[in-house]
């Protein structure tokens, strides 16, 4: 009998023993939770539990976004180069330094926009050689053609600046000047949602208080080094005759006036392959900065 008891008690002596031991167990294994859950809660990106999983991936996408929403800044960035060069006081165009390739020419058109299937000659042939222009528009031609403003600037082209009439800025007022210049900024703007950074004065006329208000309205004032003279009446419908007044005066730097006429359209691809084959190359007007105003150039 009383070895039954000692077995008893040995047995339950036995059953105790292990469930102590059962217990450091589950206690080492909720140190360890504990110690996981710190680790990702002080972890970013790691999920505890079901509303830090949404959380992450709230945060998740929301940087997705961001990069999404950062990333048209980046192309704006690479869209817009480095200015490498300017137009000096003779109007021709001049690199800031010493290494830039000097053998250049600046392409403007003048007068526009007039007509579609003319404009898209023009900007076929500009892409066809992979070449930027300044399109100095005029106005009271965008009012009546905002479509084919539209166009230029889609197409990847710059906007000029030629006032609002097309007449002699030098014989107007000073608030009448202004308003022929500032009108355009803001149509301009308007419709494409950028504004001229070049003004160009019909037909070259200019004074010191047209300076002013073209440096007021943050623009880079030119007239040009180079005329082709498609404007005159002896050239007309002489594609011929207008690359040769370009070819007869091509220098390092020209800048080049043209117009939106029809033997100007008939006459540029030509132009541009010979020009071309001159060893010239065509100058990004995005390129194009002011003139320093402590500059001695003439």
């Amino acid at each position: 009998m009383l070895n039954k008891k000692v077995l008893l008690i040995a047995a339950c002596c036995i059953i105790l023993a292990s469930c102590g031991s059962v217990r450091p167990s589950a206690n080492s294994e909720a140190a360890n939770a504990g110690q996981t859950m710190s680790t990702e809660t002080n972890s970013p990106g790691i999920p505890v539990n079901g509303q830090a999983l949404d959380d992450a991936t709230d945060g998740s996408s929301n940087a997705s976004a961001g990069a999404e929403e950062a990333s048209p800044d980046s192309s704006d960035a690479e869209a817009s180069p480095e200015y490498k060069y300017h137009i000096n006081k003779a109007y021709n165009v001049v690199p800031n330094e010493e290494d830039t390739e000097k053998k250049v020419v600046l392409l403007t058109f003048d007068d526009g926009p007039k007509e579609k299937d003319m404009l898209e000659g023009l900007l076929d042939t500009l892409d066809k050689y992979e070449a930027k222009a300044i399109f100095f528009v005029n106005g009271y031609r965008v009012k009546k053609n905002p479509d084919l403003l539209k166009l230029i600037h889609d197409r990847g082209q710059i906007i000029g600046n030629h006032s609002w009439d097309h007449i002699d800025l030098k014989k107007e007022s000073a608030d009448s000047a202004r308003k022929q210049i500032e009108d355009v900024q803001n149509i301009v703007e308007e419709t494409v949602g950028e504004r001229p950074r070049f003004f160009r004065p019909p037909f070259g006329s200019g004074n010191d208080t047209l300076h002013g208000i073209v440096k007021d309205n943050e623009m880079i004032y030119m007239t040009w080094s180079n005329g082709s003279l498609d404007w005159d009446a002896k050239f007309k419908n002489k594609p011929e005759g207008v690359i040769q007044n370009v070819m007869d005066q091509l220098h390092p730097g020209s800048n080049i006036l043209m117009h939106e006429l029809p033997w100007t359209e008939e006459a540029l691809d030509e132009l541009l392959m010979k020009i071309q084959a001159e060893g010239y190359s065509f100058v990004d007007p995005r390129t194009i900065s002011a003139l320093p105003e402590d500059s001695t150039e003439s």
